[in-house]
């Protein structure tokens, strides 16, 4: 295998692809990118199992051929060569990567050991603006949970019907976003890995070109013109959002969404040690009392606002609240609660279909 290619382009190749490399495995090949020079330029391959991406680019290719290279030193090497043209070669050593006057070797293994991708997925299709997909990315993924306890919850819960509906939770907070499809072939619903769906996302234009998700068993498929993202998807029962999101409240809030989020990060600046990073609002006809104490001081603000129902006063994670008001893009929001220790969710006062949930904290004094 030899090839001739720009260092910008295999450094952006590199590290896109690297994303998927597994970190923790008893398996070496399971780290490393496949590189496979054909005619018509060079394509790069890496997965751990649940994530695959493939990116072409173009190079000029001498001698076909393919081999694998540990994918996270091969990335940091060639981000040093960002302004050079670069020679890749195999020999007897491994990788040989020649650069002006230089040259440096890297080990490398076998490509019949990498694992094959399927990429005929196709029973099911759905096409999507490439904006409004990066959108509701966006506005959801940020709510799934971190951790392996239920890996479920890992995922956002996509289903495909009239339009698509995204739906994610992490056990303290939830969000429910939902968006246009432009053209399907049925009607599916599926769990992604959050993680897949930011790979996705990073694929994607803010405008109005299309993209296309293919989806078929427990796999999903996304292309553009030079990187493929291939995923496995999640299986079990995820919470139905029936159960959990209220449908009557006994107060309502109207108020200014960047009012709200610069008292919530002046008052968290203070608390910012403390592992609930606790905010207490204090809810009244006469409009919003914003407070948090630690032992490094004390904030109280006011912020004006339109409610409507009973008082109250409600404490919760901070933030949870910023996180849901910066995913807003209204100048109003809607907060309606359900007294002191129930759920509270938060939309836009006019566009309704974002919605975030978030449990208070049993801790108001």
């Amino acid at each position: 295998m030899k090839f001739v290619c720009d260092g910008l382009s295999l450094s952006e190749a590199v590290s896109k692809v690297s994303k998927a490399c597994a970190v923790r495995t008893t398996a070496p090949i399971m780290e490393c990118i496949r590189i496979t020079a054909e005619e018509g330029g060079v394509s790069l391959l890496a997965t751990d199992g649940e994530l695959s991406i493939l990116k072409r680019m173009k190079a000029e290719v001498m001698e076909e051929g393919e081999i694998c290279v540990p994918g996270k030193l091969f990335a940091d090497f060639t981000a040093k060569l960002l302004g050079e043209e670069i020679s890749i070669s195999t020999c007897e050593k491994g990788l040989e990567i020649k650069y002006r006057d230089s040259g440096s070797y890297m080990q490398t293994l076998p490509a019949e050991e990498f694992p094959s991708l399927d990429l005929e997925i196709g029973e099911n299709s759905f096409i999507m603006k490439q904006g409004t997909l990066k959108k509701i990315i966006a506005e959801t993924t940020f709510c799934c949970a971190q951790d392996d306890s239920r890996p479920v919850l890992k995922g956002c819960l996509m289903e495909f019907k009239d339009r698509l509906e995204v739906l994610a939770l992490d056990g303290y907070r939830l969000a429910l976003s939902s968006a246009e499809i432009v053209q399907k072939s049925g009607e599916k619903s599926i769990i992604c890995p959050a993680r897949t769906l930011l790979e996705i996302s990073r694929m994607l234009l803010d405008d109005e070109g299309e993209i296309t998700i293919y989806t078929q068993g427990g796999m999903l498929l996304v292309r553009s013109e030079s990187v493929t993202v291939v995923s496995r998807l999640y299986q079990g029962d995820f919470i139905k959002k029936e159960n959990v999101i209220p449908s009557r409240f006994t107060t309502e809030v109207t108020l200014k969404r960047g009012d709200l989020a610069a008292s919530a990060e002046r008052a968290a600046i203070l608390n910012r040690g403390d592992k609930n990073n606790l905010v207490t609002l204090e809810i009244s006809t006469s409009g919003v009392k914003m407070t948090s104490v630690s032992e490094y001081g004390n904030v109280s603000e006011t912020v004006d606002a339109s409610v409507t129902g009973l008082d109250l006063t409600i404490s919760m994670n901070a933030k949870f609240l910023l996180d849901a008001l910066r995913a807003l893009d209204e100048e109003e929001v809607v907060i309606s609660f359900n007294g002191p220790v129930s759920p509270f969710i938060l939309q836009n006062a006019e566009g309704k279909q974002t919605l975030y949930l978030i449990l208070p904290v049993r801790n108001a004094a």
